[in-house]
């Protein structure tokens, strides 16, 4: 089948379409606007292929996502196209408004006006996949406040968003289950935990620690570094997503996690550890760590129960916390060009200099 990617040069959505080109005969129609985010060295491995196929275009633009629909005639939508940046939504939430909620809106309705004239067969078997966060849940009680049975995010935990971002994604969330209720386009939802990997931008925790680490820099840590993530490796969850979009059932939500529930200091901790064994130095790299003053509306804990997708669809993580950040330290000193491209904004002038912007 042909699957329309949304969000195709970012993190996430680069892992799904590599594993698509790579591992199955389906074709990919990647829509990304390039944003400071989107990179298209990581697509570098497929980007030739005569199954891949790239649109710049920003899913606000009504016509350009008609257009799109019209010429690349997709089987599936996978949309991942997000501002997902916690800090940037606090200092800056409007553009997590306009993407996250607007752009949703229209790509919808691009896609419903699309899907409402395909044929029964086609229609039957369309599917528009909306990626999502466990963020839209908010958070959940840390061990050191409940130390017995503590829960997990479940298909069924209530919306309790904290943030700009998260209560962006929680809107876009219900705009997607609304689609399906009232004009029944055939949506799914998955919710993933934090992920993690090779072509992370490096404003995330896990490249930014390996990257400043390596350049001899602070290794900012939040509060205490006590707050608790589960943490998924990317390409896991890519071949959760290729799962449900293929096997998943219209109208139910997916929550995708890797069980792997580390606090911050010990994810840093972890870093400096495996680059003090791979690339030592006189005194070890813990010693660049700093605390500093906790974000606004810190969430807590977040821990996903994956067991429903498992139990209907036959996932499950391939790789531990240990052997996924291994590689993907691993992966940060194999290709300095690529962290140098995006760091120095070279990547961005060839971007510039190669598409108009719509």
């Amino acid at each position: 089948m042909k699957i329309l990617v949304t969000g195709g040069a970012g993190f996430i959505g680069s892992a799904i379409i590599r594993h698509i080109i790579k591992h199955t005969l389906d074709a990919v129609v990647n829509v990304d606007k390039l944003t400071y985010a989107g990179n298209l060295e990581s697509l570098t491995g497929v980007s030739d292929n005569d199954r891949y196929a790239f649109e710049h275009a920003d899913i606000c633009n009504a016509a350009e996502m008609a257009r799109i629909f019209a010429e690349h005639k997709p089987d599936a939508v996978m949309h991942l196209a997000a501002e997902s940046h916690v800090d940037r939504s606090i200092s800056g939430p409007a553009a997590f408004i306009e993407t996250n909620i607007v752009g949703t809106y229209v790509l919808l309705e691009a896609a419903r006006n699309y899907w409402s004239a395909l044929p029964d067969d086609a229609k039957k078997a369309f599917r528009f996949h909306h990626i999502s966060t466990d963020e839209v849940y908010g958070d959940l009680p840390h061990p050191d406040e409940h130390p017995l049975a503590l829960p997990l995010f479940t298909e069924t935990t209530a919306y309790a968003p904290s943030s700009p971002y998260s209560a962006s994604k929680a809107s876009s969330d219900h705009l997607v289950r609304a689609w399906l209720r009232t004009y029944g386009l055939p949506t799914i939802v998955t919710n993933c935990s934090n992920n993690y990997g090779p072509y992370h931008f490096p404003e995330k925790l896990i490249p930014l620690v390996i990257l400043n680490a390596l350049e001899g820099k602070a290794l900012p840590v939040y509060g205490k570094g006590d707050q608790i993530r589960d943490w998924l490796y990317v390409e896991d969850h890519a071949r959760a997503l290729y799962t449900v979009v293929t096997k998943g059932v219209v109208g139910e939500t997916y929550n995708i996690g890797g069980y792997n529930e580390k606090q911050n200091l010990e994810v840093v901790h972890t870093i400096c550890d495996l680059l003090d064994e791979i690339v030592p130095k006189a005194v070890s790299y813990r010693s660049q760590i700093t605390y500093i003053a906790d974000r606004p509306g810190h969430d807590r804990r977040y821990a996903i129960d994956a067991s429903k997708i498992g139990r209907e669809l036959g996932w499950k993580p391939i790789e531990t916390f240990e052997s996924g950040i291994r590689k993907t330290v691993q992966w940060y000193l194999d290709n300095p060009r690529w962290v140098e491209n995006v760091k120095s904004g070279a990547y961005k002038t060839w971007i510039e200099q190669n598409y108009e912007k719509r």
